[in-house]
């Protein structure tokens, strides 16, 4: 394996800006961003809605690097949002408000974000978590990608945390991935021979008017354009700090086996996408609660079985940077004791309260930050 390849890990998070006495979304980013990113400077960042603020950690060598930033912006921005007599939540979905009542946030990009997608916009008051890994051969990245892609749902079952919606339950765990399946250019990517294959169908997506630029690729994974990184987006927000981790440590292992898969030409069946989306619409529909898709068997299988596949996949990676006993014993936490969208639902059963469940996302995505 290369020496120059060190998988570096960055995380950036999105979270939900909650009135304590109504429970319901507050459309409070401006003054909380002033207050934040006077301790966090561009660390913290307006998002598409008012109602919700960005997250992003420095470059990370190690997952404790990971855990000790998320630690600290989580808890500046807490504290902001107290000052100005907010609360924050992490979680994909609010579980009651409305995405009539959460205005766009009034910057030249989501104006025009606004203006060209119209209600695809208007409804987004979704919360994602994405995870960057550095690589810089930019030729591998685009093969580590085709390899990981069949993986991409099993990280979204771990994750998922969006079960409500406008004050009701919707039968899914990751209802977020459905509303923002509906934008053109989401979704699982798809196999590229090449970069120069996946730089061609970019330019011609600009050149038939359907995005201004390459950041409007919004993929479940793609390269980033700002960073030497592979960007992985299909995750809900996580709800705590220990799932996040766990996202951020699967994906480091993922990239890091690919590559080294890659490197030593092993081969790997080329998946259609009909299959990656029934794949990734069963994930988000039963997250860690039912069966899901072995799509290299072609079938489904026990949450616990792809899982334990998954660990072994990934075990020399984890061990090799140090996170084997960490993200392992995370991922057979939440096989436990459920994902955050099964803990969300478990908060509404007791009383039958959908308040009572953004008491939950409040206090859980608190957990470890000292405050």
């Amino acid at each position: 394996m290369s020496q120059e390849e060190t998988f570096t890990i960055g995380v950036e998070e999105e979270y939900q800006i909650i009135d304590p006495s109504t429970r319901q979304l507050s459309a409070s980013a401006l003054p909380i961003l002033r207050r934040a990113s006077q301790k966090l400077g561009k660390q913290v960042q307006p998002e598409l809605k008012l109602s919700q603020i960005e997250v992003a950690t420095p470059i990370c060598p190690t997952l404790a690097d990971v855990r000790t930033h998320l630690q600290q912006l989580r808890r500046e921005v807490i504290i902001a949002a107290r000052q100005e007599g907010k609360v924050i939540a992490s979680a994909g979905t609010h579980p009651l408000s409305h995405w009539k009542e959460q205005p766009v946030t009034p910057t030249e990009r989501y104006r025009g974000l606004a203006k060209d997608y119209r209600q695809l916009v208007y409804e987004q008051a979704i919360f994602g978590c994405h995870i960057h890994i550095g690589l810089r051969d930019r030729e591998a990245a685009v093969q580590v990608m085709n390899r990981m892609r069949i993986w991409l749902s099993v990280l979204l079952a771990l994750t998922a945390s969006s079960p409500f919606w406008l004050a009701g339950d919707t039968g899914y765990a990751s209802f977020r991935t459905e509303i923002w399946g509906r934008w053109p250019m989401s979704g699982p990517p798809a196999f590229f021979e090449s970069l120069q294959e996946l730089q061609g169908l970019a330019e011609a997506l600009i050149a038939i008017g359907a995005i201004e630029d390459t950041t409007k690729i919004y993929w479940d994974m793609r390269l980033s354009e700002r960073f030497e990184t592979i960007e992985i987006r299909v995750s809900d927000a996580c709800t705590s700090i220990n799932e996040a981790v766990m996202l951020a440590g699967l994906t480091r292992a993922l990239v890091r086996t690919c590559y080294q898969q890659e490197t030593e030409k092993v081969p790997f069946k080329i998946v259609r996408p009909e299959i990656l989306r029934v794949t990734h619409w069963q994930a988000a529909r039963y997250g860690v609660s039912e069966q899901l898709v072995d799509i290299e068997e072609q079938r489904l299988v026990p949450t616990s079985v792809l899982l334990e596949k998954l660990l072994m996949l990934v075990q020399p990676s984890l061990e090799a940077e140090g996170d084997w006993e960490e993200v392992a014993s995370q991922v057979y936490q939440v096989l436990r004791k459920g994902n955050s969208a099964s803990r969300q639902r478990e908060a509404y059963q007791r009383r039958g309260k959908i308040e009572d469940v953004v008491n939950m996302l409040v206090e859980e995505t608190a957990e470890g930050t000292g405050v």
